[in-house]
């Protein structure tokens, strides 16, 4: 006897109809099947292991009080990558310390041991952590998650052509990388 098997986004797309409609076990459901990539676009992005738990939490209450507002006009997981990186990248311009604000300078990304610390990432991702933030923040939401340029450039306010050169020096950062590991 052939049981129809449930495709994975039909059953995310009830679990989103039921938490819509305030149901907290498919809530629940819905946490367990997306934390995984929602910590992993965090930290990507953040670079800190604490500062992307804290995101990613952050992202999870958000999601609770919003996600009335997901219309069903994008895929749900497209539009929860979206809530993600805003929420990651305001995550970050809040949590900047007072010494960056001050005094203009380019922030490294995770050293050695804080990357060793992050478990089974894979050998890109652990290169991904080293990018300076802005390299790295560029080449996620450009090379990963897809996003134009343009948009990039309004997200993290600066020029398209920055963006195209932080893109570019990222690429070649990890090439260099790649090449010598």
């Amino acid at each position: 006897m052939l049981v129809d098997a449930v495709h994975p986004f039909d059953e995310l797309d009830e679990l989103v109809k039921r938490t819509q409609q305030g149901d907290q076990a498919a809530f629940a459901a819905l946490y367990e099947q997306c934390h995984r990539r929602v910590y992993a676009l965090c930290l990507r992005l953040l670079a800190d292991q604490a500062h992307a738990e804290d995101a990613c939490q952050e992202v999870f209450v958000q999601l609770w009080h919003k996600i009335t507002q997901f219309d069903g006009k994008s895929k749900f997981t497209t539009w929860l990558h979206s809530v993600t990186s805003n929420i990651a990248l305001s995550y970050l311009r809040k949590h900047k310390n007072w010494l960056q604000k001050v005094v203009s300078f380019e922030n490294s990304g995770m050293d050695e041991a804080g990357i060793a610390l992050c478990g089974d990432l894979n050998g890109l991702d652990k290169l991904i952590l080293k990018l300076p933030e802005r390299a790295r923040l560029v080449f996620v939401l450009h090379g990963i998650e897809g996003y134009r340029h343009e948009e990039i450039a309004e997200m993290l306010n600066m020029a398209v052509g920055s963006s195209k050169s932080q893109y570019h020096r990222a690429k070649k950062l990890l090439q260099e990388w790649y090449e010598n590991d």
